[in-house]
Parts: C-alpha cells; structure tokens; sequence
C-alpha cells in the first residue's frame, strides 16, 4: 500500500466543525517534534503542510485526506512553553475534545529520537491510550544521529513510554526512512478495525 495523493482538507478549531466520513488517523507530538515535515513526507510534497523553526504554529485541527482512503488528523503540538497558560490550556481542551469524541481508529505518536521522552510525552501515552490502544510511536529526525546511537535511542524512548523497542518506527523527514514502515502500519491497523478502505 502506498499514499499516493494527500491532500489538505480543511482547518478546525473545534471537533464539531470538522466534516469527514473517511477512518481517522490522527497526530500528536511535541510542538517541535517535526509534524508539518512528517505529514510532508507522507504525502511526498514539501509544500503540503506548512514547517517553520518557530514550534508552536500548529494552533487549529487540520485534516489531510489520504487517496479517500482515511483522513489525516493533524492535532496542536502540545509542551511549547513559550505559549501562554491560555493558550496552551485552548490546545489542550481541543485535544482532549477530538480524543474524546471516539472518532479515532489510530493515532500516531511522533517523539524526538534525540531525546528521552519528557513528561509531557510520557502524560499523552497515557492519555491516548485511555482512548485507543492503536497506537503507533514513530521516532523523528534519525538522520540527525549516528547510526551507532539508533538502537540506544529505541531502548530509552521504549523504556519511557513502556513500549516494546521494536514497536518504534524510525523515521526521517530528510531521507524518507520508515515512510514505507508507517504507511504499511496505517493499513494493517485499519483493517485490523474491519475498516473499508476501498480498492
């Protein structure tokens, strides 16, 4: 399976204005884990999700649809402290609220493979697995380490979130590594779910 056209949908600031009949998939991470660069990646098109160096942009729900096969949900990055108390408490109540609507078939966790998993990331595990147990973690950004450090970095990411090491993806927005890997995952879990995802 590949996706082979990933389009950009719509921008929500709350679950009841999104419009979609398609599988949801949604994505969640750290403000500056790399999500616009992942979803571009994805969808092969640089331009498709915005990036910036300044974490934090991602303030709104944004949907991408994946060949009308599932729909891509582009949750707020959540840890930004230079975000205001207000702000980041608006991000997390429309977190929170998409969560809880029980519209998630999947969601995809991107962690930094440089760094230990914060607290914060340690608090989403479990909060997403309170809503769903599919859950896949993918690492980010494996072409900013040597290769010697890549199964190190698994164990402490593993061991942090309490998953199994080989349960992670490895992944590169730069080089395309474990898009193939994440890709084949989004399948297989939403057929596991007796989705029907079309031809």
């Amino acid at each position: 399976m590949d996706i082979k056209n990933l389009t950009f949908v719509q921008s929500a600031s709350s679950v009841s204005q999104i419009k979609n009949t398609l599988s949801e998939v949604c994505l969640v991470g750290r403000s500056n884990v790399g999500k616009s660069s992942f979803i571009n990646m994805l969808g092969r098109n640089g331009k498709l999700a915005k990036t910036s160096k300044t974490p934090g942009r991602t303030r709104l729900i944004n949907l991408f649809n994946a060949d009308d096969k599932f729909m891509l949900v582009d949750l707020p990055g959540y840890g930004y402290a230079e975000a205001s108390t207000a702000e980041q408490n608006v991000w997390a109540k429309m977190i929170n609220d998409y969560l809880a609507a029980n519209r998630v078939k999947l969601t995809i966790m991107l962690v930094d493979v440089r760094h230990e998993p914060s607290e914060k990331d340690k608090q989403m595990i479990e909060w997403l697995y309170s809503f769903n147990d599919r859950v896949i973690i993918v690492a980010t950004k494996v072409d900013k380490i040597k290769k010697s450090e890549r199964e190190k970095n698994k164990l402490v990411i593993a061991r942090a979130l309490k998953v199994g090491a080989s349960d992670i993806i490895l992944s590169s927005a730069e080089t395309g590594e474990g898009r193939n890997a994440v890709i084949d995952k989004i399948y297989q879990i939403l057929g596991d779910s007796n989705e029907d995802l079309g031809a």
